[in-house]
C-alpha cells in the first residue's frame, strides 16, 4: 500500500514543482510568470492564463488551463494526472504548446 505523504513533505514537492515551473519559464520573454502565495499564474500571448496551484487536503498539484482542469497526484516519483497517468511536465509541455505556441525544455 502506498505511503499517504505527510503535509510537510507535500508543500516541500510542490514548493520545488512551482519554482521549478517559475525558474524555466522566466527564460521565455513569450510569457508572464508570476508566483505569490503557493499559485503559479502563467499568462500567455493571447491573454488566457495557466495556473498551477496546490490542493493540500487531497495533496494534488491542479492545473487551470484553457482546455480545461487537471489534477496531478504524486505516484512512482512523479506527479502524474489522476485521469490520465501523463506526467505533470509532460502536460504542462503540451498545455504551453498549445496555449501560448511555446516550446519548453524542463531539463
Amino acid at each position: 500500500m502506498a505511503q499517504i505523504m505527510t503535509e510537510s513533505d507535500f508543500h516541500r514537492a510542490v514548493d520545488a514543482v512551482l519554482a521549478r515551473v517559475e525558474s524555466v519559464l522566466e527564460a521565455h520573454d513569450e510569457v508572464e510568470v508570476d508566483l505569490e502565495g503557493g499559485v503559479l499564474n502563467i499568462a500567455c500571448p493571447d491573454g488566457t492564463r495557466i495556473i498551477v496551484n496546490r490542493q493540500t487536503p487531497n495533496r494534488e498539484v491542479w492545473v487551470a488551463a484553457r482546455s480545461g482542469g487537471f489534477h496531478f497526484a504524486s505516484r512512482e516519483g512523479a506527479w502524474r494526472d489522476t485521469r490520465t497517468g501523463e506526467e505533470l511536465f509532460a502536460s504542462l509541455s503540451r498545455l504551453l504548446e498549445s496555449q501560448a505556441g511555446l516550446h519548453v525544455d524542463w531539463s
